[in-house]
């Protein structure tokens, strides 16, 4: 018998991809905006609706006029409040507990996404973005997986 053989039957089926909410919604807070238009253009790709936050300051006064609201991708680097203080606001709102926050910097080192996960984000994607990488790492978060990438 071969080990072709011996293989469950289960490593046959294709790898499904995660599935995308139907109508999610994305809060984007990134200062910069050519940082912002490829985010925004690769969540359009997956079909989702991205809102977008130049900085942490106000962010959950803003967030809480969005009808909906699935991820928030935060950068690191803000103006006036940076993300992780933006993160600590949202996640003293009752409303937002349950979003997914995930941290994304050019600051990607393991040093950094220590960080990150020790003050409370829920992944972190390394700057700069990979357009072939990123749907499928939005997939995974959109489905409950954690991502934590810096590469």
């Amino acid at each position: 018998m071969s080990d072709q053989d011996q293989r469950p039957v289960s490593d046959t089926q294709p790898l499904r991809k995660p599935t995308i909410p139907k109508d999610a919604a994305v809060l984007v807070v990134e200062d910069n905006v050519s940082n912002f238009v490829l985010i925004a253009r690769m969540l359009g790709y997956l079909g989702i609706h991205c809102e977008w936050k130049t900085s942490g300051y106000e962010v959950v006064e803003y967030a809480d006029t969005l009808p909906r609201l699935d991820l928030i991708l935060m950068d690191i680097r803000l103006p006036y409040e940076d993300g992780y203080g933006a993160l600590k606001k949202i996640r003293a709102s009752e409303r937002f507990k349950a979003v997914p926050i995930i941290a994304v910097t050019a600051e990607a080192s393991t040093e950094q996404m220590k960080k990150a996960q020790d003050s409370g984000f829920d992944g972190f994607l390394g700057k700069p973005l990979d357009p072939d990488r990123f749907p499928d790492q939005i997939r995974r978060i959109l489905s409950g997986e954690a991502v934590w990438e810096f590469s």
